[in-house]
């Protein structure tokens, strides 16, 4: 038997399954990891070692319960847990114990995974950062909101974790991290039990080591075995290369990483062809920024009114902002985003999906800022399925992501496209 951290997802469920690992030997592997690498990653708001071990020989004494029977994985700690404090990266929820678990942690457990723990997110899942650093170069971000996870998932403590998007808090942190990234279809992944922020924007996603187990975590989630059982497309994607309307941001790694990317899917045989900004799409980063601030007003209005002296003073600056944003603008932005959405199917043409950047460029140093959202605030708002790959590694260690696209509700092309692109850079390097 193989090291247990190097096995897929996947492949670890399916020697579970066959009696030739256990659960208890897979998370042992991973707690042993964490014990190793926490001090310099700080992934983790809350683990317990016993009751993770606990879980795991409780699913070796039985038959397999899912197909996620003895896997480990992460909870982003704005994810409730009835069994785990859920603090959602701030002072005022210290301790704080939930009386159920969100949702999609218990469609994991009831599938047989083992919650290994709570990994950091920023407060609220805005920009104000928590403790952890990059693991391919700890002195710099790991982007956020979902940075634990992304760190923890990245750096091979845990095969799988739950992140959630608002803005860019899936894509981004797996770009600078560099592992995979998924933000399903608006909706695919039940919301229920996770710390609201903004209502019509808020998607969980999920952090893997590869596409296919990106997929085969959400598949299961979703119940969608056509998500969860993907395989390489019988023939190469199409797909459109798109620097959007805000390329101007794009810096020099982010340009290498497109280059890359679009270099090794036509050595592959795929079709692409560059595809010119839509004027519908002009608008929709500023659109995105006052829904999330207006409906994040709202969705924090217990905390800003009575904890206001607990936030953070750059929490304080959104929610001021925030409250600048009147019902006018926002019904505008709301209008503006329904009318760019019923031309998407136009803006994809031919294409599977569209080659866009993850972000600016690699992980900025230093751990108090985060990174910049810009190339996701629009796909979120918009709802459409997004996944990042790594594209490039620069000489100081840290990825670059690129991120696919997909149509709304075509999750399966949109992941198959992006099996391709893994493959493809993976054969290129």
């Amino acid at each position: 038997m193989p090291d247990p951290l190097l096995l897929s997802a996947r492949a670890a469920a399916q020697e579970i399954a066959a009696g030739r690992l256990t659960a208890e030997a897979l998370v042992t592997a991973c707690l042993d990891r964490i014990g190793a690498r926490e001090p310099v990653v700080g992934a983790w708001d809350y683990l317990d070692r016993d009751a993770a071990l606990a879980a795991a020989r409780r699913c070796d004494a039985s038959p397999p319960s899912g197909p996620l029977h003895g896997i480990p994985i992460a909870v982003k700690d704005l994810i409730d847990t009835f069994d785990m404090p859920t603090g959602y990266g701030s002072p005022i929820y210290e301790g704080h114990r939930p009386a159920a678990d969100a949702a999609c942690v218990a469609l994991a457990r009831a599938a047989g995974a083992v919650v290994l723990g709570k990994t950091v997110t920023t407060e609220f899942a805005c920009f104000t950062a928590g403790k952890t650093a990059n693991p391919k170069n700890p002195v710099h971000t790991p982007g956020g909101s979902s940075s634990g996870s992304a760190a923890a998932v990245a750096d091979g403590m845990v095969p799988l974790g739950f992140g959630s998007q608002t803005a860019g808090s899936v894509i981004r942190p797996a770009s600078f991290c560099g592992c995979i990234g998924y933000k399903p279809s608006f909706g695919v992944i039940p919301r229920a039990g996770v710390k609201m922020l903004a209502d019509s924007l808020d998607t969980i996603g999920v952090m893997a080591r590869s596409v296919d187990d990106a997929a085969f975590f959400t598949g299961v989630l979703a119940g969608r075995p056509a998500l969860r059982d993907i395989e390489m497309p019988e023939a190469p994607p199409r797909i459109g290369i798109y620097r959007t309307p805000v390329w101007s941001e794009a810096e020099p790694s982010t340009i290498a990483a497109m280059d890359r990317a679009r270099a090794a899917l036509e050595r592959a045989g795929a079709w692409t062809a560059e595809i010119v900004v839509p004027a519908e799409h002009q608008g929709l980063t500023a659109a995105q920024e006052s829904v999330m601030g207006f409906e994040l007003v709202r969705s924090l209005a217990h905390e800003r009114i009575r904890h206001s002296a607990e936030l953070s003073p750059r929490l304080a600056q959104m929610l001021d902002a925030g409250m600048a944003v009147g019902a006018p603008e926002y019904d505008a932005a709301v209008a503006e985003t329904a009318a760019a959405r019923t031309k998407l199917d136009g803006f994809f043409g031919p294409c599977d999906a569209m080659l866009v950047p993850a972000a600016p460029g690699a992980a900025p140093q230093g751990l108090g800022y985060t990174g910049n959202p810009v190339f996701n605030r629009m796909w979120t708002l918009l709802g459409t399925p997004c996944i990042t790959v790594p594209a490039l590694w620069g000489e100081n260690g840290l990825p670059t992501g690129v991120q696919l696209v997909g149509r709304i509700g075509d999750d399966v092309r949109l992941v198959v496209a992006a099996l391709f692109l893994e493959r493809a850079l993976a054969e290129a390097a």
